[in-house]
């Protein structure tokens, strides 16, 4: 099993990310199929994660406090490996950097974080491989806003469902609404760059 590949719904234009705020970003966000006119805070560093069941974990289904508003946001793949191609991994990895300075002198550069975190199996426990996580800041936001998105939808109504069927002994039809995720094909010089493996 490969311990560090992307898993998300994709196709050849565009790649699924998902971001979970407050019912206020979120609703305007739909309304408007942009976060330009929301109180989204643009000079933050905002997350996105193309694993479904790990963004449920990230908000209890959806159900915690300013994560009320899961949303399903298409982006441009060719914004998304823009900021593959500028990112720095949130934490020192030998295996991707050859020492500590030179991680150090990446981090203040880039706007872009990448981290690995154990993906979740459909009841939130640990799975033995990583799920990616993007931290997008500075530059990386302002592009995100201006020019990757293509759509955005809310999810909590999956959410939920999905949840109250696990809860009710569904397993079956719980496991049959999930997005379908896949394997992403990196090339190699993007997946050095994130420490992919």
């Amino acid at each position: 099993m490969n311990q560090r590949r992307i898993r998300a719904d994709y196709d050849d234009e565009a790649i699924v990310v998902y971001q979970a705020f407050n019912n206020q970003i979120g609703e305007a966000a739909v309304a408007q199929q942009s976060f330009l006119a929301t109180p989204f805070k643009q000079e933050r560093m905002t997350w996105i994660k193309p694993s479904f069941l790990w963004m449920m974990y990230r908000s209890g289904w959806g159900k915690k406090t300013d994560q009320e508003s899961v949303l399903r946001i298409r982006i441009k793949r060719s914004g998304f490996e823009w900021a593959l191609r500028h990112a720095c991994l949130a934490s020192f990895d030998r295996h991707v950097y050859p020492d500590r300075e030179s991680w150090e002198m990446r981090m203040q550069k880039s706007p872009v974080r990448v981290q690995w975190d154990p993906e979740k199996n459909i009841y939130l426990e640990p799975l033995p491989y990583r799920s990616i996580q993007i931290g997008i800041a500075g530059i990386a936001v302002t592009h995100y806003l201006n020019d990757w998105i293509l759509a955005i939808e809310r999810l909590t109504p999956l959410a939920t469902e999905i949840h109250q069927l696990l809860r009710s002994g569904n397993e079956s039809r719980a496991l049959s609404l999930l997005p379908k995720e896949s394997e992403y094909d990196l090339n190699p010089d993007l997946a050095a760059i994130i420490g992919a493996r």
